[in-house]
């Protein structure tokens, strides 16, 4: 499993690791590792040209110590300095010593025009709101050039916290980070800055507390959650999940939803709903029932909303029923939250941005450019656990510090019509299969994301291509 902590809490392990060591010697096991990853990047460090962007705190520290050592075997190594009489004054001493160039920022773009890697240690994780102009100017000059560029711990101008970017930040080809993840590194839009993430290991470990900000599952960690029947299990024993979903407008999303719920882990899936006939055609083993959640036998949990159109009683059958409640699409819209949040079993809520939203009555840029703290405030508005999809899905529970979790699985193609529908199933299958909701709902988001990658393959794929690749993705963590 990958953590993430927060900037104070980072802060407060560095200073408990400098404590104990020689002074320096935390910021030279840093610039150890990340000269190595930019001459691993260079290919050839002899004869390359590097530029180095540095600010005032200790990032810049980090980034003359390391072009320091990258002159030495032998690039020519070039130091801009944002705030000359605030540069680390050890940087630039081993820099100078080791034959390395520092100038300022009148002429930086002609260096950076010429260079091969552009090392940004502007500004370090405590950075708050975009750039000063005279650091856009030479971020914008990075993007153009043909050169790489390397974030020193997080690509600057980005929020470390949050993963916001509110103004101009630079964007890396790769970033290299000390210690341990930011949260900033996972969430987007700050993730999408900082492309490749590396991460050095300088001894932190032991000083942070066990319990994260962020944490991002793994494949061994989604293989420990997975059901599996044992020697006496039966199809009740591994639990039946029910389907409340579809309208006569929107049939395939029943379908959908049901393909998911089949490869999820459950022992049955239970239909109810309008689109009995299209399930029943398509997938001959599903229970199928048109009496109402509240008649349709034994559950072990419910999904209910995607394409329900506006049918309101079905939601709040659901609802009413005393095991799990996967709500999603329609259903969100028709919930009512005194309801939700009056519920003594779990449920679990999959907006996507736009849906989340409208129920936090913000805008959709509001909550994509804010994702953390729009799905913290879901989950303790509503009392529930949230997964928010997008280009970061993240899951959120209503229990006070507990980590948000972020799926590091997927792909763009994932943007197609009914993908949200088969992911709703799969999640409430491993809700039936005893999964808790948080661990459902990461467990489904991998596989999903997964699945995805093998439908898409680098090509369009439809959601039912997806559906059928969870079986393989299944098989791949669990492998």
């Amino acid at each position: 499993m990958r953590t993430a902590y927060s900037v104070e809490t980072v802060r407060t392990a560095e200073r408990q690791l400098m404590a104990r060591l020689a002074e320096g010697a935390l910021m030279q096991r840093a610039a150890a590792g990340l000269a190595t990853a930019c001459a691993e990047l260079l290919g050839r460090v002899y004869g390359s040209r590097v530029v180095l962007l540095v600010g005032s705190g200790d990032n810049g520290g980090d980034a003359l110590y390391a072009g320091a050592r990258l002159a030495r075997r032998g690039a020519g190594v070039t130091a801009v300095l944002l705030s000359p009489a605030r540069a680390h004054p050890g940087g630039l001493t081993a820099l100078r010593r080791a034959g390395g160039t520092v100038t300022g920022t009148e002429d930086a773009e002609r260096w950076i025009a010429r260079a091969d890697l552009v090392l940004d240690g502007i500004v370090g994780i405590g950075g708050r709101g975009g750039l000063r102009p005279d650091a856009e100017r030479l971020a914008g000059a990075a993007a153009r050039s043909a050169a790489a560029v390397v974030a020193v711990d997080l690509p600057s101008g980005v929020d470390a916290d949050t993963g916001e970017v509110h103004g101009a930040a630079v964007r890396a080809d790769l970033t290299v980070t000390f210690g341990t993840h930011k949260p900033g590194l996972l969430i987007d839009p700050a993730r999408d800055h900082a492309g490749t993430v590396r991460l050095i290991d300088i001894g932190l470990a032991p000083e942070l507390p066990a319990t994260a900000a962020l944490e991002a599952l793994q494949h061994a960690d989604v293989a420990r959650l997975l059901p599996v029947p044992a020697p006496e299990s039966d199809k009740y024993r591994r639990g039946v999940v029910g389907v409340a979903a579809g309208s006569a407008r929107y049939p395939g999303a029943a379908v959908l939803a049901v393909a998911g719920a089949l490869r999820g882990g459950a022992g049955a899936v239970r239909y109810v709903g309008p689109a009995g006939d299209a399930v029943i055609t398509r997938f001959p083993e599903t229970l199928v029932s048109d009496r109402g959640p509240a008649k349709a036998g034994r559950v072990q949990a419910w999904v209910v909303g995607p394409g329900a159109g506006d049918d309101a009683a079905t939601v709040a059958e659901a609802l009413a029923a005393e095991v799990p409640v996967l709500v999603d699409a329609d259903g969100l819209r028709l919930a009512d939250r005194r309801t939700v949040q009056a519920r003594t079993a779990p449920t679990l809520m999959t907006p996507h941005a736009g849906e989340a939203a409208a129920l936090l009555g913000v805008t959709r840029q509001e909550v994509e450019g804010a994702r953390l703290s729009a799905v913290r405030e879901l989950a303790a508005r509503y009392g529930a656990t949230v997964l928010l999809k997008g280009s970061t899905t993240l899951v959120a529970d209503a229990a006070d510090g507990t980590p948000v979790r972020v799926n590091p699985t997927g792909t763009s193609w994932l943007a197609t019509a009914g993908s949200g529908d088969v992911l709703s199933g799969l999640a409430g299958s491993l809700l039936a299969a005893g999964l808790r909701p948080r661990d459902a709902a990461s467990a489904a988001a991998y596989l999903h994301g997964l699945a995805g990658r093998y439908a898409a393959a680098g090509a369009p794929a439809s959601a039912q291509d997806v559906a059928e690749s969870i079986p393989r993705a299944w098989r791949d963590v669990r492998g």
